[in-house]
């Protein structure tokens, strides 16, 4: 899926970190000083990640266009700024930069029994129940596809799926086939949940398995179709849901929810330790609830402490994925089945989110990339050993 291409035209000469000795504007002088232009995130030059297309050199003129890890890209503003200086210090007086996106999956992932066409699993989970987990999780999903991915939501807290009420969804899903369940849609998102299927006034007494067996089913038995990233609301803590995923899922990782104040962070802390021992890589950490300004006087008040989720963030060496306030329209739109990022895109609290996913995005890309280099499609280039 490819995000919108804008032409960006760039007048001007050499200058900067990729000062050279001039040598006449070709396409393969073109190509060596874009292998002097890093992603960031990834820390491997755009030509060998595949990431340069459509490359054009017409004299002094350039034009390209970037294909982006994911259309979330957190550092597409930076990538940008550095493929023109590189290009303009190789002697390009004109350079139409367009963008693109293709979000890449872990090899196998898309061809998973379980989900086939689903690139990437984001897990979303915490240390202890009550800290947002699936406020953060539902505006996460929709996040990632206003900015251009395609989503899906599963609902894997068995015993007490929130989702429907989080996304305003009511309907009971229906099957084309007579074999697999369409999910429903909300909010550009597909969706999923037990809740969509149970009685909502009924308590679900399973015991252990039949719950496992419940979200192996809710995954293999969708047909989610071709996703990009699906995000799985796990139940708190540190159960049998995470262990059964580890054996029959390939995440690309989980994202830990937590509040700053001490003992949240202890229950998550312990999760983060539990999924290193199944083997699922961590994403990073979520604060929520960070902090309240008030909407009267817009004094701030730490009501849960604040900087506790960067603090253990650092001690544990993953990365601080943002901080969300506590605040009276992400309730209200929870409430009402409308994600504040859907509802209120442009607010303050839908901006926390919005970073959130393209730190979330940014760091699939890393995981997914931590595999074998690529080959460069197309053949105007190979990657450097």
């Amino acid at each position: 899926m490819s995000a919108a291409r804008t032409p960006v035209r760039v007048e001007g000469g050499a200058g900067g970190r990729y000062n050279c000795p001039l040598m006449p504007l070709d396409q393969n002088s073109a190509l060596a000083a874009l292998r002097k232009v890093m992603d960031p995130e990834i820390h491997r030059d755009v030509v060998s990640l595949g990431m340069v297309k459509d490359l054009r050199v017409e004299g002094d003129a350039v034009s390209l266009t970037v294909e982006l890890t994911t259309p979330a890209c957190p550092l597409k503003d930076a990538i940008g700024k550095d493929v023109e200086a590189a290009l303009r210090a190789a002697g390009a007086k004109r350079v139409e930069l367009r963008f693109g996106a293709q979000v890449r999956g872990a090899p196998g992932v898309a061809q998973s029994q379980l989900t086939p066409g689903v690139k990437n699993i984001i897990l979303v989970g915490a240390g202890k129940g009550g800290v947002g987990k699936s406020t953060v999780a539902v505006n996460l999903a929709v996040a990632l596809a206003k900015l251009g991915a395609r989503v899906g939501i599963l609902d894997a807290d068995i015993y007490g799926p929130s989702i429907p009420i989080l996304t305003g969804v009511t309907e009971r899903p229906t099957s084309r086939d007579g074999q697999k369940l369409d999910p429903l849609h909300g909010h550009g998102v597909s969706v999923m949940s037990i809740g969509f299927l149970v009685d909502p006034e009924q308590a679900l007494i399973w015991r252990g398995p039949m719950v496992t067996g419940a979200l192996i089913q809710l995954l293999r038995d969708v047909s989610w179709g071709e996703l990009d990233y699906l995000v799985l609301d796990l139940p708190p803590g540190t159960g049998d849901v995470p262990l059964t995923l580890a054996q029959n899922i390939r995440a690309a990782g989980v994202v830990l929810v937590s509040t700053p104040q001490d003992v949240a962070l202890a229950d998550v802390i312990r999760a983060k330790l539990m999924f290193d021992k199944v083997s699922i890589p961590v994403l990073g950490i979520v604060e929520n609830m960070s902090s309240f300004v008030c909407p009267h006087c817009r004094k701030e008040t730490d009501i849960f402490a604040h900087g506790g989720a960067r603090t253990a963030a650092e001690k544990l060496g993953i990365r601080f994925l943002g901080e969300v306030p506590i605040d009276l329209a992400i309730r209200e739109g929870g409430d009402h089945g409308v994600p504040v990022v859907s509802g209120h895109p442009d607010s303050p609290q839908a901006q926390a989110f919005f970073t959130v996913a393209r730190n979330v995005a940014g760091a699939v890309s890393s995981q997914v990339l931590k595999a074998p280099r690529l080959p460069v499609i197309g053949g105007a280039a190979q990657p450097r050993a």
